[in-house]
């Protein structure tokens, strides 16, 4: 029996089978161009034209198409391989993937393709190599969403497709999806992962629709393999947004691709979502992150001690978990105060030292809480400026000193997200936030200047509240 005319036909048969079983869409992203190449009465296999089609085959479908060949014929295995004469004759390309033999690019510690600001700044993908699994500190109150984020990372598209997380600001909701990210990076590097916030999707979006580019754009975010949008919430009440979404989240769902999103609150916590992307963000799994207890705000300062490199007395890294409750980022600012005070003042990191250090952040608790508004009108009278000068687009050295340290003592004193604090200093994208507040964090452990007009502004703005 010629075996290469029998391997024809029992692909031509479970192929049938299989397109009766699954989207076109699918079909045609993952089955597209496969044939078998060779049958031995024990195995057959199946080539196809690039390696991701292998990998999401062996990974999603390899069950069905088990089923499929043993309809007719029992007991026989299937093996995936790449068409070696398709490699060779395109160059290792097809529909825009890459084989093996020119993986893709990734840069150097295998960050998601990032979000990009519209005015050309550069991506942040090197400030988030921290933001990985073994970075995060499981507890109590986020030990089941960080169980969810790993089993997504580890089976894209299985168990829980959409992935929905919710909590408050600053408990971490970022980290995991920078962690599912890196993950599938390292361990699928094959597949196209994307991450992005709510606003740089609908500036995108609005941007596709000023330059009459919106072919270009599904194409973007429904190439992917894994999308994961960071603030979900800020979708509600942007209707030609909503529904660009909803489509988006449907085709990749339909592709096979895995969805996961971050935001605020629950799906039924917000008023003016659609009901149809409501029920789709229902339809997977919907987990939440609380605020971390003693133990675990122990452990996590424990954690950034160690990374850093820093020693910290116990009894400091006690008073803090002890006093700073609200978040992880509160938490994390706060031991990164008390040691850059410590090294530019020359004594040494004590108890007392904290206490002092200290003192506007665990009174804040006590106090209204702190705006944005409130923190731009005490940086205008410290630095001798108007409310405009702060927001303003000003590129002057003495502005942009001031405005930085603005917008860190926003995000340290507020549970405000980067994009809202952007919106805040006169729509500023969320990357020119990221780079102040990391700016001013590294210069006040190296800068007595720079931390004294930290330490003043927080004072001010602590006498307002």
């Amino acid at each position: 029996m010629n075996t290469d005319a029998e391997a024809e036909r029992i692909w031509t048969s479970c192929a049938q089978t299989i397109r009766d079983q699954v989207s076109d869409a699918v079909w045609r992203t993952t089955f597209s161009g496969a044939r078998a190449t060779a049958f031995d009465q024990r195995s057959l296999v199946v080539v196809v034209p690039t390696s991701l089609q292998k990998v999401r085959i062996e990974r999603r479908f390899l069950t069905l198409l088990t089923d499929a060949v043993e309809e007719t014929n029992p007991d026989i295995t299937v093996r995936i391989e790449v068409d070696p004469s398709f490699i060779e004759s395109d160059s290792g390309l097809s529909n825009g993937q890459v084989t093996p033999e020119a993986p893709p690019e990734r840069p150097e510690d295998s960050a998601p393709e990032e979000e990009h600001a519209s005015n050309g700044a550069n991506n942040e993908t090197q400030n988030y190599s921290r933001l990985t699994f073994d970075h995060f500190v499981t507890g109590h109150s986020n030990r089941f969403p960080h169980a969810a984020a790993r089993a997504v990372a580890e089976a894209p598209a299985g168990a829980y497709n959409p992935l929905f997380i919710h909590g408050d600001s600053g408990l971490g909701k970022t980290h995991l999806l920078r962690a599912i990210a890196h993950y599938v990076n390292q361990h699928y590097p094959v597949y196209k992962v994307r991450f992005v916030t709510c606003e740089t999707f609908l500036n995108d979006f609005v941007q596709a629709i000023r330059d009459r580019t919106q072919p270009e754009f599904k194409q973007n975010y429904r190439n992917s393999d894994v999308l994961l949008v960071d603030d979900i919430q800020f979708i509600e009440g942007k209707d030609g947004l909503q529904g660009e979404f909803f489509h988006t989240f449907n085709d990749l769902l339909q592709n096979g691709a895995q969805v996961v999103m971050s935001s605020d609150r629950a799906p039924d916590a917000m008023p003016t979502l659609e009901d149809r992307l409501r029920s789709r963000f229902k339809s997977g799994l919907i987990t939440d992150i609380q605020r971390p207890d003693l133990v675990t705000r122990l452990a996590i300062l424990k954690k950034k001690a160690e990374s850093s490199q820093i020693a910290i007395p116990a009894d400091v890294l006690s008073y803090i978990a002890e006093n700073i409750t609200d978040s992880v980022r509160e938490l994390e600012g706060a031991l990164i105060k008390v040691t850059a005070y410590a090294n530019i003042s020359g004594q040494r990191c004590s108890y007392d030292l904290a206490k002092q250090v200290l003192a506007d952040l665990t009174a804040k608790t006590a106090n209204a809480p702190v705006t944005c508004q409130a923190v731009i009108d005490a940086a205008a009278e410290l630095f001798d400026l108007s409310h405009s000068q702060i927001t303003s687009g000003s590129r002057r050295r003495p502005l942009v000193d001031a405005r930085q340290i603005a917008m860190y003592v926003t995000r340290n004193l507020t549970d405000l997200s980067y994009p809202e604090i952007g919106r805040a200093f006169g729509n500023r994208d969320h990357t020119t936030v990221i780079h102040a507040v990391r700016k001013i964090e590294s210069h006040m452990a190296q800068r007595k200047e720079i931390y004294e007009k930290v330490q003043n502004l927080q004072q001010k703005v602590a006498n307002r509240s």
